[in-house]
Formats: C-alpha cells, sequence, structure tokens
C-alpha cells in the first residue's frame, strides 16, 4: 500500500535480466544536470497538476509556519530545509567545490537515494508546474505520471557503460518555495519496495524554511553546512545568555549562502553517514 493511501498503482515492471550495482550518485546528477538544462529553455505550460491534498494539513513537506508542522527541534538544520531522522541513511552534502556553498543534499537508503533541492517561488503562484513543463520540453523521453505527491516525472537517464536507468522527478509547492526531490534506484520504479515507502514518508517529513531574503524564482534557497540538533539547541542556549548580560546578539551558523542555481558540475561531496540512534551528532 501506498504511504498516503491514494493514487493508482502501476503494475510492476519484469525484472531486469541482469541486476548490476548502479552508481546512485552519478544518476542523481545526470538527472539535476537535465533539470538544469531545463531551466534555460522556453518555459511550456502544462496542464495543471492534480491537487497535492493536504499539504501543510495532514502531510508534508511543511513549512516551518505551517499551523501542523511536525516538531523538528530533533531534525538535521541545512538552513533551508530541516531533514528528520532515518535509521540507516547515508547523507551526502553538496558543495560548490570553489567557495564550498552549500547546494543541497542527497538521502542513500539501502538501493535507493534521493536527492533534495529547495528554490524560492513567486508568492503567489506555485514553480512545480512551469519546472515540469520545462523539463518535459528538454527531454523527450521524460513522461507525466500520477504520483504520491501528485504530478510526478519519470526521467531515463544515462550513465556509464550505456546503460538507462530511470529516475522519477517530483516537486511540492509551499509558501514561496518549491521543494524539489529525484528519487533513483527502487525508490524510482517499485512504488511498493520499503525503500520507496522510506524516501516518500522522509521527504514529505521535511520541513522547509523559506526565509525573508528576496530571492528570484528558481533561485536555490541558502542553505548552511548541517548543525545538529545538540548544537542548535547550545547555540540558541548561548544567544539567551548573552542577551540577557547585556552582550550583541550571535549565532554559530556559517553564513555560505549560493546566490543562485549553480550548475552540476561545480559542486563536491561531503559523505557523512547516520546509522544510529535518533539524533545527529555524527554530522559535523
Amino acid at each position: 500500500m501506498g504511504l498516503f493511501g491514494f493514487g493508482k498503482k502501476k503494475a510492476k515492471k519484469e525484472a531486469e535480466a541482469a541486476a548490476e550495482a548502479v552508481d546512485e550518485d552519478k544518476v542523481a546528477a545526470e538527472a539535476a544536470n537535465a533539470a538544469a538544462k531545463a531551466e534555460s529553455a522556453e518555459t511550456v505550460l502544462a496542464a495543471p497538476s492534480s491537487e497535492y491534498a493536504g499539504r501543510g494539513e495532514e502531510r508534508g513537506p511543511w513549512d516551518v509556519n505551517d499551523e501542523d508542522v511536525p516538531d523538528y527541534d530533533d531534525y538535521l538544520d541545512l538552513g533551508a530545509y530541516y531533514l528528520p531522522f532515518l535509521q540507516g541513511i547515508e547523507l551526502r552534502i553538496k558543495a560548490n567545490r570553489a567557495t564550498q556553498q552549500i547546494l543541497g543534499s542527497t538521502i542513500t537508503f539501502g538501493a535507493s537515494s534521493l536527492e533534495i533541492e529547495a528554490f524560492a517561488a513567486p508568492k503567489t503562484l506555485g514553480l512545480w508546474d512551469d519546472v515540469r513543463a520545462d523539463l518535459l520540453e528538454a527531454n523527450k523521453n521524460a513522461s507525466e505520471v500520477e504520483g504520491v505527491f501528485g504530478t510526478e516525472l519519470k526521467l531515463p537517464v544515462s550513465v556509464k557503460g550505456g546503460k538507462t536507468v530511470n529516475t522519477r522527478i517530483v516537486g511540492v509547492d509551499g509558501p514561496r518555495w518549491m521543494l524539489r526531490g529525484i528519487f533513483s534506484g527502487k525508490a524510482a520504479t517499485d512504488p511498493d519496495s520499503p525503500e520507496t515507502e522510506a524516501l516518500n514518508k522522509f521527504f514529505a517529513d521535511i520541513v522547509v524554511e523559506r526565509g525573508e531574503e528576496p530571492l528570484a524564482p528558481r533561485d536555490l534557497i541558502p542553505m548552511h553546512p548541517p548543525v545538529a540538533p545538540a548544537e542548535r539547541k547550545a547555540a540558541k542556549e548561548a544567544a539567551a545568555q548573552a542577551e540577557e548580560g547585556g552582550k550583541e546578539h550571535f549565532k554559530d551558523i556559517p553564513d555560505n549562502k549560493p546566490k543562485g542555481p549553480l550548475s552540476q558540475d561545480q559542486t563536491t561531496e561531503v559523505k557523512t553517514t547516520l546509522s544510529r540512534g535518533p539524533m545527529f551528532s555524527e554530522v559535523r
């Protein structure tokens, strides 16, 4: 049964004759490259997507100002969004190689991965319909499907060795933001896989913080290096003590902010493994 219990499930594809290991990071990078190329394509409006019922009411991804936003005190803080905990995941942080500015994150879980990016969106209109139309225009093999998060995209990606791997791209509009997820591995092809269920829920539990900084639509929302819950709590306590003592208010979160979308070849990755407990104390 699907995570949210709505939308028709597609029949499983026949198992491939030779099951070989796939570089999930490469798959996510290629899909992100395709998405980046589509950013410059002429916008062609697609038919309105099916409403993703309940975002901010019953299910996420969430906005920090949603009335029913879950308690994210124990989430990992990346600036643009807060990531929930999932036992056994591996987290990779994407950063600009030259400036070390944080651009996004990739979660690996079993044989699946999920690349996460948060973009600024117009005040009055969502962004996903336009982005999806650009992807369809730029990639003739891309196709729309109805999924857990409304209208999603299936995008085949060519990898080394002449292989073609299917990716699944979802987008959810929030207040002045759009959260995009690129699923690969089982999470892109098998709706009944436990990995699909787990990563769908992980994506839906993310909490986005748009901030008040003026940003053009499609700009990446500024991020900073990961801050664990314990570190965030200690910083708040130190700031409160400083204010009580008449000292200048301070924050210890680095101000590494990208100014806008950057090409995939400008990024590098910092590999971090999260493997125990409900805390993120292993992230540095």
